[in-house]
C-alpha cells in the first residue's frame, strides 16, 4: 500500500488507515481479527481506535476495542510493525460525564490505553474532541511531557475547527511543545444541513482544506465516509433514518448522490469508491479512515487506491460539493 507523510512529523503512514470502532464489540473478536490481517496482507499499517469504544452499546465499557488490537498484536508479534493511534477525553467517568483533557485526565487515560492495547508507546495520540473547560496550553503541555517520557511518538487532535487548530499550534510553537501533525474530522461527499445537529463533531470544510493544502504541517484523517451504507441507497429521502434524515436530507444532496451513482456506474465500481476516491484526489492531504465489518466490505473500500477519477470528474464532483456556479447552472 502506498504511503504518504503524516504532517510535518517525517513519518510516512498508509494512504488508508483502518478504523476499529467496533471491534471486540459489534465485530467479534474474530472477525476482527480477521480484518486486520486482511488489511496487514494488503501493506495496510495504520490502525485507529480509541479508549472509549464502544461505551454507547449495551453490554460494553469502551475497553472493547483497544483491547482486541492489544491481544491481536500480541499473538501477531507485530507491534513494532504498525502505527498505532488512539483517543483520549471522551471516556465517560459518570452519567453524562466525560473525562475530559485535564493534565492528570489525560495522563491517566493514556496509561490505561498503554496497558489495553499491550505495549509502552502509541505513535500517535490525540485528543478526541476539543473540550473547552479545559485550557488548551494545558492539555498541549501534557502531552508534551508524555512525548518526552517516550510514551507518545506524535500527537493530533479530532473534532476541531480551524482557527482552534492554528491557535494550538502556535502555543506549542511559542513553548517549543510537539504540534499536532493530524486532525481527524469528518468528512464525505454529501454535507450535513447547516442547521444539522452534530454534538461535538466537526465536519471538514474549505477553510481546513485551504489550510492544510496550504501549509502542508497537518493531514487530514477523514472518519465516517461512508455514512454508514447510505451512499447504497436510491435516494437520500429514502429511508427513515432519524440520524441521517436530520443530517443530509436535502435538494443540494440529492445532487451529489445523483453523480456519485453516475461515476459508479462509469467505472462499473461501488459509491464507497468513488467516495474514497474523491477524498484521496484531493490536494489537501486526507488519509480516510475506513470503518469495515466484513472482508468483503474491506476488499471495496482497499479497491478504491486503484480507481482513479479524471480531472473532468473530479472538477464536477468538487462543483456539487461546494455549490460552485458551474454545477448550479
Amino acid at each position: 500500500m502506498v504511503k504518504i507523510g503524516l504532517g510535518n512529523s517525517g513519518v510516512e503512514v498508509s494512504k488508508m488507515c483502518l478504523g476499529t470502532m467496533y471491534f471486540g464489540s459489534r465485530v467479534d473478536e474474530r472477525r476482527s481479527f480477521e480484518l486486520m490481517d486482511q488489511y496487514r496482507e494488503a501493506g495496510g499499517s495504520f490502525l485507529d481506535t480509541s479508549n472509549n469504544y464502544c461505551f454507547w452499546l449495551d453490554g460494553f465499557i469502551g475497553d472493547e476495542s483497544e483491547t482486541t488490537i492489544g491481544k491481536w498484536m500480541k499473538e501477531r508479534q507485530n507491534r513494532n510493525d504498525l502505527l498505532l493511534a488512539t483517543k483520549c477525553g471522551v471516556r465517560p467517568i459518570g452519567k453524562d460525564t466525560f473525562e475530559g483533557l485535564s493534565s492528570k485526565a489525560v495522563t491517566a487515560a493514556l496509561e490505561n490505553s498503554l496497558k489495553r492495547l499491550q505495549t509502552d508507546y502509541i505513535d500517535l495520540y490525540y485528543i478526541h474532541v476539543d473540550w473547552r473547560e479545559d485550557p488548551l496550553e494545558k492539555t498541549l503541555e501534557a502531552l508534551s511531557e508524555l512525548v518526552k517520557a517516550g510514551k507518545i511518538r506524535h500527537i493530533a487532535c479530532s473534532n476541531m475547527f480551524t482557527w482552534r487548530l492554528v491557535k494550538a499550534k502556535e502555543i506549542s510553537r511559542r513553548n517549543n511543545w510537539p504540534e499536532f501533525v493530524g486532525i481527524q474530522n469528518w468528512y464525505s461527499y454529501l454535507k450535513p444541513r447547516d442547521s444539522a445537529d452534530l454534538w461535538v463533531q466537526k465536519f471538514v470544510n474549505e477553510e481546513l482544506l485551504d489550510y492544510c493544502e496550504t501549509e502542508g504541517d497537518t493531514t487530514i484523517l477523514a472518519y465516517t465516509s461512508t455514512l454508514g451504507g447510505m451512499y447504497l441507497w436510491d435516494s437520500v429521502y429514502e429511508r427513515n433514518h432519524p440520524a441521517l434524515n436530520n443530517r443530509f436530507f436535502s435538494e443540494d444532496n440529492e445532487r451529489r448522490f445523483s453523480m456519485i451513482k453516475e461515476i459508479a456506474a462509469n467505472h462499473e465500481v461501488s459509491p464507497f469508491q468513488v467516495v474514497f476516491a474523491w477524498l484521496l484526489k484531493h490536494k489537501a492531504p486526507i488519509i480516510p479512515i475506513l470503518g469495515v465489518s466484513s472482508t468483503k466490505q474491506l476488499t471495496d473500500n482497499l479497491a478504491s487506491l486503484e480507481l482513479k477519477l479524471s480531472d473532468d470528474e473530479f472538477e464536477r464532483m468538487n462543483a456539487a460539493a461546494f455549490n460552485k456556479k458551474e454545477y448550479l447552472n
